[in-house]
């Protein structure tokens, strides 16, 4: 060992440390999709097969766990929209950014949850949010570019798609998982060049986050002033 390197610097327990992390977030999703967001980090710690002194050292309270969940998330949300840019066609680039998200809520029950739990002001969850809204916004201006959008058209507007088709995949879990991409194709016909108006302006996106932030399922949002 060089005389720098302190036992907890080694690759091996560095290597160790991160096996660790990944099984904690891992078991928070799979108790969180089972038993809610109530459980308690001891419980996280438990279905891991880890000790509670090992959980707290990577994560100092539940909180910061869900802040790091969130941050995943986000960060995947933000990979998409910008793999969709590729896609030749820029009405496709949109479906596929909302299908891919949705369908990692079919696949993983916490996600929702996850997406509305995090607290205002956490730094490096503003930073991912941040991040993936300048990605769905390049999606939607290309397809404006193509002249293929109704006019009003914004990025909040295929947030709000991915958001009611969550709600078709919590009710249609366990009967019929797939029903989410009959209620995407009449979604996405809505925002086409074509489609009807409804004389409802779009929500700014910066009031999207907002509103996600107060929002709790079954409870009507406070309004932001």
């Amino acid at each position: 060992m060089l005389p720098s390197e302190t036992p907890s610097e080694s690759p091996a327990l560095r290597a160790d440390a991160e096996k660790n992390r990944r099984r904690l977030l891992t078991a928070a999703r799979e108790v969180f999709a089972e038993h809610g967001l109530d459980v308690t980090l001891d419980d996280i710690a438990r279905h891991a097969g880890l000790g509670v002194g090992t959980a707290y050292r990577r994560f100092p309270n539940k909180r910061v766990l869900i802040d790091e969940l969130l941050v995943e998330q986000l960060t995947t949300m933000r990979d998409i929209a910008r793999a969709q840019l590729d896609a030749q066609d820029p009405i496709a680039g949109i479906r596929g950014y909302v299908q891919e998200v949705v369908a990692l809520q079919v696949a993983d029950r916490s996600l929702k949850q996850v997406m509305f739990a995090s607290d205002r002001g956490q730094k490096r969850v503003e930073e991912a949010r941040a991040g993936l809204g300048p990605a769905v916004t390049a999606l939607v201006d290309r397809a404006h570019d193509a002249r293929l959008l109704r006019d009003d058209v914004l990025a909040s507007d295929v947030a709000m798609i991915t958001l009611m088709l969550s709600v078709v995949v919590d009710f249609g879990r366990g009967y019929e998982p797939e029903l989410y991409r009959r209620y995407l194709e009449w979604l996405i016909a809505g925002i086409l060049r074509d489609g009807p108006a409804t004389g409802q302006p779009p929500i700014a996106m910066e009031c999207f986050h907002s509103a996600m932030l107060t929002f709790k399922m079954g409870a009507a949002p406070k309004p932001q002033r």
